[in-house]
């Protein structure tokens, strides 16, 4: 683009209100081309995704001074919610014209829209953001006692060793089926309430907790039965009861796309003793599955036939596990559960996810439905369809896969603007509802562990073999310890909910599945690490921007990213939060605000100039609210926004 103020969509000279906007409002802009280009008219092309509709607007030409013209007009959004995809046409007065999209100035070619995210203002649960969510992969958290897997469905047995790595090659038919069971539970998730309070904790996310044949438990066997190997549903009622006395909520994990052959439900082997579809086509659950032909033959989730996918669609499935009174949605949540995590969303139907909030939300008004997806959840596609899972109505938020991306990209050596195009990216197309709630995680139990990526060796699809036999060695743990602290500095504050895959506070490492979920070391965790987790749940807890602030880009170059939260109206201290991911120190001229301010985490202030050891990060509170600013002082104010091509 010749010129960077000809339009900005990410500033307010450019377009008003930044980012996406609700249902009907108003939204202005502002288009400055050079007078010497010869533009006298430009037009605001604007196409609906979903109805497909084309809007053109003229955009009026008005003086701003004496070099320059600038257009200017105001879009009132649909009324519905939409996408909206909007470049700009500019003409000359000899009739000649000109497009102005994202890839700047251009007579030809093919159109780079920018993005208008149009949403329905829904409420959203207030106390899910600000707060600090833990995940737990319930069967490898903590054993209070050797369990017997005798006469439980599938062939379990149980490590009686709680440090053993997990199975990870073939039976003798080749296959993975995840049998080795270590004996996690409910219970030991309530005996250690205490220590995940210390934490700051004040969501639980629990993977999958119902009956199955496997450790990871998503190829359930019974949605309404806890595992018996976790416990029963005292068990979990009683868990919620004393987390909610801890100021921690639960949240449980929904995998309704397909279920466990060895379910009630399909009933391959025959261990229920009721007819699953496998077994009869006059079975209550036959239409639940598609044969072609029965009963061998049928549709699995990615193939995997351990996984058969169900039809959401089915009246009689959408009943049990939505729509009934007793509906699995209903039922935990009657038992205790704030709210579900949904497994594949973008394998869900929308009426389905729809159907699902709306029997949340009328069973718990402040239930939390949040959706697993790994792209930008605005712009997904599934299915040849545009999703609208954040338009208003369905889901509330998402695991913000993006933002993992960011932190362990800028730590493992992507330059910094293309790191703040992600995350200001995320920032412009997501509700502002929805990204105080955005699931903010470094690791899962999808992916590698955190410590792992940032210090070890890059697996580059090297298979388990490889995987199993690694461990960091000393320099690279200690190296890794250190880019983990300043990780989850910025994963704690960054708009949305840091969510902590168990034992990364204690620096545990490990490949891709199931060397990501080992089992936590209780009485060997790094006790530096884990301080330092503590002190970031403090953090979060003393200070509000982190919950409902504002985000200001301070710069982003090379290998230091500095961005402020901030309170707009100025009644709680705005916080600096600057990271180095290099290995050679970095200095940061100070906003006045933050000279004399008082440093949280890192780092060393001098006059106006902080330095930063390399990989390494430093938050620090202003010294100041905004409104302590006396007459003739003038606040930096200036923003970086990185000049990144659009892939």
């Amino acid at each position: 683009m010749r010129d960077p103020f000809v339009f900005d969509s990410r500033s307010e000279f450019c377009k008003k209100p930044f980012g996406a906007v609700p249902c009907g409002s108003d939204v202005v802009f502002h288009v400055r081309p050079l007078t010497r280009d010869g533009y006298s008219r430009c037009v605001l092309v604007a196409r609906r995704e979903f109805s497909g509709e084309e809007i053109q607007m003229e955009l009026l030409p008005e003086a701003v001074d004496g070099e320059r013209t600038r257009f200017t007009g105001v879009l009132t959004a649909p009324s519905e919610p939409e996408l909206l995809w909007y470049h700009f046409r500019l003409i000359r007065s000899d009739g000649s014209t000109a497009l102005l999209d994202q890839s700047g100035w251009q007579e030809t070619g093919e159109i780079q829209s920018w993005q208008l995210t149009v949403y329905e203002k829904t409420a959203t649960p207030l106390w899910f953001g600000g707060g600090v969510v833990y995940q737990i992969f319930p069967d490898r958290f903590c054993r209070l006692s050797l369990p017997d897997p005798t006469g439980l469905v599938g062939n379990r047995w149980v490590h009686e060793n709680w440090n053993d790595q997990p199975v990870w090659a073939p039976d003798p038919d080749g296959e993975v089926r995840n049998r080795d069971f270590f004996g996690g539970s409910l219970n030991g998730i309530t005996a250690k309430l205490d220590d995940l309070a210390a934490l700051g904790v004040t969501v639980l996310y629990l993977n999958p907790i119902f009956e199955s044949a496997s450790n990871h438990r998503y190829n359930t066997a019974d949605y309404l039965h806890i595992d018996p190997m976790l416990g029963t549903e005292e068990d979990f009622r009683r868990l919620c009861r004393e987390a909610k006395e801890r100021g921690i909520r639960v949240i449980l994990d929904g995998v309704f796309n397909h279920t466990g052959s060895q379910s009630r439900y399909f009933n391959a082997d025959g261990f229920y003793p009721g007819a699953g579809a496998a077994q009869s086509t006059d079975s209550p659950y036959f239409n639940w599955f598609s044969f072609h032909p029965w009963p061998t033959d049928y549709d699995a989730w990615w193939g995997i036939m351990t996984l058969p996918a169900v039809q959401e669609n089915e009246p009689d499935y959408r009943d049990f596990i939505i729509r009934g009174q007793d509906s699995v949605v209903r039922h935990w949540l009657r038992a205790g559960a704030s709210g579900w995590r949904l497994d594949v969303a973008d394998e869900l139907p929308d009426s389905f996810l729809d159907q699902l909030t709306e029997a949340a939300k009328e069973e718990k008004p402040d239930a939390v439905v949040l959706g697993e997806v790994w792209e930008d959840a605005t712009t997904k596609e599934s299915y040849g369809s545009r999703r609208r899972y954040l338009l208003g109505r369905q889901l509330d938020s998402v695991m913000n896969y993006p933002f993992r991306n960011a932190v362990l990209g800028f730590f493992t050596g992507a330059d910094a603007a293309q790191i703040a195009e992600g995350i200001l990216s995320v920032l412009e197309n997501y509700p502002p509802q929805v990204v105080r709630m955005l699931m903010n995680h470094i690791g899962t139990h999808d992916t590698e562990r955190a410590v792992t990526v940032l210090a070890g060796e890059p697996s580059q699809g090297r298979g388990r073999e490889w995987q199993s036999a690694q461990t960091l060695s000393s320099g690279q743990r200690e190296r890794g310890v250190r880019l983990m602290m300043a990780a989850s500095a910025m994963q704690y504050t960054l708009p949305g909910v840091p969510c902590v895959y168990y034992g990364d506070e204690a620096g545990m490492e490990g490949y891709k599945d199931p060397f990501n979920r080992g089992c936590y070391p209780w009485g060997r965790e790094n006790q530096e690490l884990l301080a330092w987790y503590r002190r970031l749940g403090e953090i979060r807890e003393e200070h509000p921007v982190f919950k409902e602030g504002s985000f200001r880009l301070l710069k982003a170059k090379g290998s230091l990213l500095a961005y402020v939260r901030e309170d707009p109206e100025g009644k709680s201290p705005s916080v600096l939060c600057a990271f180095c991911s290099g290995k050679n120190p970095e200095t940061l001229d100070l906003p006045l605000e933050f000279q004399n301010g008082t440093v949280l985490l890192g780092g060393s202030l001098k006059d106006r100039i902080l330095t930063l050891q390399g990989e390494s990060c430093c938050l620090i509170r202003a010294a100041r609210d905004l409104s302590a600013f006396a007459a003739g002082e003038e606040r930096d104010m200036k923003i970086y926004v990185p000049n990144v091509p659009k892939a």
